[in-house]
């Protein structure tokens, strides 16, 4: 397996578009090109169709799949604010498989339409969703509870408004629904970085009514936060002030659960009166819970332990899903993201984009999280 990354920020679109294939194919060595990603700022979206068409003519991808998003991802950089075209071309040993998924709306409640989903458990798809006209959380959950096994990862796209959306699949250029790109048999890594450290000890739920958490071990979850709040030290108040976050055991047959077992989801709302919380999620009584924190600090340290952990796959490339409240909005420093995994895994070919959501399993099940970081790492050989 090979792969290549090229990226322009040449103002003209089909240009930028001819250099940045050029030099994703140029890393192929000699090798055709199984699946282009190609993702562009909003700059280009007036001449998407064109953008396509020259990446097509210059590496004759066997599928492509993109998007034009908020900001690109290339190697090193998070290009934000910067008008760039990226192009990742992979070498794979399989055939792939693109899609395009409709949602449709009927008397009964909706059904998704243009791609049916198998049962193989070593599938894994790449999907990037138009959040304007696309429920991904209600496919993710289908796919939970009917499709077991089968891993999803990618990004909303964050660029324009409803029907503003600019999807590419092949030679097609789209403003609605997801499309998305089978890749059977992989043997990859998905790291999912939620970026958030666990505060006070894990409780069980044992009150709760849909979103709201009533009771944590029989006392109300306010008492609970409170009694926590108060042995924290004073510069993790602050973050705690801006939003606490819960995290939710996916799986209650884990016998020592760690971090990364955990679905993190904000806590939305609270009842002062009767210490009830209202968290970003359905939590049944008999949940275990722990209280979150999220900050720059948390998430670099986050990601770095989730890269090393994965490093032993040795990747010969990746695809990143960064939430646009990461990059600038979070973190002090310019690329933190992309300079991290160049940093922990060695340089190695990573393109993506900012996302508005981001796709990603976590303890094997298939999740929408916002202010993460979710990566497909592509082994070597």
């Amino acid at each position: 397996m090979r792969i290549g990354v090229g990226v322009s920020t040449e103002r003209n679109p089909r240009r930028a578009a001819a250099e940045a294939a050029t030099s994703a194919l140029a890393d192929l060595d000699g090798e055709s090109a199984t699946l282009a990603v190609l993702v562009t700022s909003p700059e280009y979206a007036d001449d998407a169709q064109g953008v396509l068409a020259t990446v097509h003519d210059t590496a004759v991808p066997d599928a492509l799949l993109g998007c034009v998003a908020e900001t690109v991802v290339a190697n090193t950089r998070e290009l934000e604010g910067e008008p760039s075209v990226a192009v990742w071309l992979a070498s794979l040993p399989e055939p792939v498989e693109t899609f395009h998924l409709q949602f449709v709306r009927t008397s009964s409640g909706g059904l998704f339409a243009g791609y049916e989903f198998g049962h193989a458990s070593d599938d894994f798809h790449l999907l990037l969703p138009d959040p304007h006209s696309f429920p991904a959380d209600v496919l993710l959950d289908h796919l939970n509870a009917h499709r077991p096994g089968v891993r999803v990862m990618g990004g909303l796209v964050s660029s324009g408004g409803p029907g503003q959306c600019r999807l590419f699949r092949n030679h097609h250029v789209l403003d609605s629904g997801a499309v998305g790109v089978r890749l059977p048999g992989w043997r990859g890594v998905t790291v999912v970085s939620q970026g958030c450290r666990p505060i006070g000890e894990a409780y069980t739920v044992t009150e709760s009514n849909g979103n709201r958490i009533s009771g944590l071990g029989g006392r109300p979850p306010l008492e609970r936060l409170r009694d926590i709040i108060a042995t924290l030290p004073d510069e993790q108040l602050d973050v705690v002030q801006r939003g606490p976050q819960i995290g939710i055991l996916v799986d209650e047959y884990v016998d020592d659960p760690e971090h990364g077992d955990f679905l993190i989801r904000a806590v939305v709302g609270a009842d002062q009166e009767s210490g009830a919380i209202d968290v970003g999620d359905v939590v049944e009584v008999g949940t275990t819970v722990r209280f979150q924190i999220r900050d720059a600090a948390s998430a670099d340290a986050d990601l770095r332990d989730r890269l090393e952990q994965a490093a032993q796959v040795n990747p010969a490339g990746a695809l990143l899903f960064t939430c646009n409240g990461r990059g600038s909005r979070m973190f002090d420093v310019s690329d933190h993201d992309a300079s991290l995994i160049a940093d922990v895994l060695g340089g190695i070919p990573v393109a993506g984009f900012f996302a508005a959501g981001e796709l990603g399993p976590v303890a094997g099940r298939n999740a929408l999280h916002g202010f993460t970081a979710s990566l497909a790492l592509f082994p070597e050989g």
